[in-house]
């Protein structure tokens, strides 16, 4: 397949027009506000792609928080001010490192449970293979 040259003219076209809409934000004036606003959208959770920080996505949605939490920001609000508005509008999940509260134990918990399981398991598996004699098979299951 020949790309022709307008095709390719309106590809390139097309792409840099979605790299100018994720250009970067202009930074505060003062550097301590800009560096707790650079923290603070890294802690953020992107809601529609939710394995990113707001920082790292270039979804529409984390565009707007951005701006929310620079407007919020700007106009004096602290960052854990700014937090807890975005707790209250979007829940716990927003946030990457959520509090530890009775909601979010299962959240917290979870990953230290699976691995006792593992380890669990794991366990009864080395010691029921090593009960048996040597060259015996397993039964089947």
């Amino acid at each position: 397949m020949q790309v022709t040259r307008s095709t390719g003219f309106a590809l390139l076209l097309a792409v840099s027009g979605m790299a100018a809409a994720i250009g970067p934000e202009e930074p505060f004036a003062d550097p301590a506000l800009e560096a707790e606003y650079q923290a603070l959208i890294r802690e953020v959770r992107c809601l529609v792609c939710q394995n990113q920080t707001i920082a790292d996505s270039s979804a529409p949605l984390a565009s707007d928080l951005r701006r929310e939490i620079r407007e919020l920001m700007a106009g004096g609000a602290s960052r854990d001010d700014v937090s807890q508005f975005l707790v209250e509008r979007y829940g716990d999940f927003v946030l990457y490192r959520p509090p530890l509260q009775p909601k979010t134990w299962a959240l917290w918990g979870a990953p230290v449970a699976l691995c006792l399981l593992g380890l669990f398991v794991f366990a009864r598996v080395v010691r029921t293979r090593l009960q048996q004699p040597l060259g015996e098979e397993l039964p089947p299951q």
